[in-house]
């Protein structure tokens, strides 16, 4: 009966460690677009990509859910990788050199006159009702003119647990990304 206890305490114990095992997740990259080591051609456009700026929700390390209508989580066993942040503007800089040919994209100021884009997000999350969020604007500065579209996305999460809700993410943020593309370009 002693014997019984000590392996049931030792159980408990086990259990309790691996539910504190922490997961650490990295946005899927998207193919880049084809690179080239020729000089950039005059009439290239370019574009700069300022930072993503989040809210101070998605500003942690955790992944955000919503459990309700008016509570959000912030998980401490499910992070991000390296900041959202810095995530999205990664892949928001490779979707859009993928998107937009003939366009030079870069994270870093090219030189004075270029398109400049700022977006903000507001919403990147998981919800109770087996959907995610993928919410914010966008603000293109060019030649003095600037153009501003929010954007709100839902999808329903393909699969469960972390790793769906990652991948839907994912999606619904290269889904964003095309449409700013095409409409950057347009905008030309």
């Amino acid at each position: 009966m002693k014997r019984g206890m000590i392996l049931l305490a030792v159980l408990a114990l086990s259990a309790c460690r691996a539910s504190d095992q922490k997961s650490y997740y990295q946005l899927p990259t998207t193919p880049a677009a084809k690179t080239t080591v020729a000089q950039t051609a005059p009439q290239e456009r370019q574009l700069w990509v300022q930072p993503v700026n989040v809210t101070d929700l998605l500003g942690g390390m955790g992944v955000v859910y919503q459990q309700n209508d008016v509570q959000f989580v912030t998980a401490s066993n499910n992070l991000w990788a390296s900041p959202l942040a810095q995530q999205l503007t990664q892949s928001l800089v490779a979707g859009l050199s993928a998107g937009m040919p003939g366009w030079l994209v870069s994270a870093q100021p090219l030189e004075i006159g270029q398109d400049t884009l700022t977006v903000n997000v507001n919403a990147f999350y998981g919800r109770y009702d087996g959907k995610v969020v993928v919410a914010g604007e966008w603000l293109l500065s060019r030649q003095g003119t600037l153009t501003q579209k929010a954007f709100h996305i839902v999808l329903p999460q393909q699969g469960n647990g972390y790793d769906a809700l990652v991948r839907t993410l994912a999606q619904g943020w290269q889904q964003e990304i095309a449409s700013m593309a095409g409409q950057i370009a347009r905008a030309n």
